[in-house]
């Protein structure tokens, strides 16, 4: 049995603006520091194993955030599982080490000449029920952008090839990453409809907890079992 935490990344300075932000490397508000602070303290009894973020330091900076709250030290392993030259780490990891894999296709949907926009400015310009159609359709594209489909079809096969596995191996990973990345995941898992889709909001920094048993993933609504400080069986590292 192993566990998968997704987890939006806490507020942004453009949440807090009010626009859209997209591929726009934007740090952290200070209520957003706040928001990653409070889900580290909930996760704190559930030892995690192996990390997952974007590109983007919203994202990376909750999962800092979260992991700080850990005994273990996540190591950043950039270009994948196959090599880790940015790095420059020995290539073994300790006992004391997790590493964490950041990739683009865990990144927020690509807003294209939305981004920087103030999006109730925007609503003016182009009408509410547009940018609507923008924000929440599953297939249409923002001028220059990305849907949400384009955004499955990168998050869900990297899901698939790189994530799941580590669950199978009884493994627990945290995904740290953006509102549609993380809705076409759970899209995938949840077995939402295109048509419900729209409905689906992540608020910021809350986690979401799957439970891998017996080849399924099951949602598990309630946190309140890992505020407790919980020894988790860690599983043998083989590298």
């Amino acid at each position: 049995m192993s566990y998968l935490i997704l987890i939006r990344h806490g507020q942004s300075r453009w949440n807090l603006e009010n626009k859209f932000t997209g591929w726009v490397d934007v740090p952290l508000s200070e209520k957003g520091v706040r928001e990653a602070i409070s889900a580290s303290k909930k996760l704190q009894g559930l030892t995690i194993d192996v990390a997952f973020t974007s590109r983007l330091v919203r994202a990376q900076e909750t999962l800092l955030l979260i992991l700080a709250k850990q005994n273990y030290t996540g190591i950043f392993l950039h270009g994948g599982k196959q090599t880790n030259k940015w790095s420059l780490h020995p290539g073994r990891l300790s006992k004391c080490e997790i590493p964490i894999y950041s990739s683009t296709a865990l990144n927020e949907r690509y807003y294209g000449n939305l981004q920087g926009r103030d999006k109730a400015k925007t609503r003016k310009k182009y009408g509410p029920e547009k940018v609507h159609l923008w924000r929440r359709s599953y297939s249409t594209r923002p001028p220059g952008g990305e849907s949400l489909k384009d955004t499955y079809n990168r998050a869900v096969p990297y899901f698939k090839k790189e994530i799941l596995p580590e669950l199978k191996k009884g493994k627990n990973v945290i995904v740290s990453a953006h509102g549609n990345s993380l809705r076409s995941i759970i899209k995938y898992l949840d077995n939402i409809s295109i048509e419900d889709i729209p409905n689906l909001e992540l608020p910021t920094g809350k986690a979401i907890v799957y439970q891998y048993s017996r080849g399924k993933l099951i949602r598990k609504d309630h946190m309140h079992s890992f505020k407790r400080k919980i020894h988790w069986k860690k599983p043998n590292k083989k590298n």
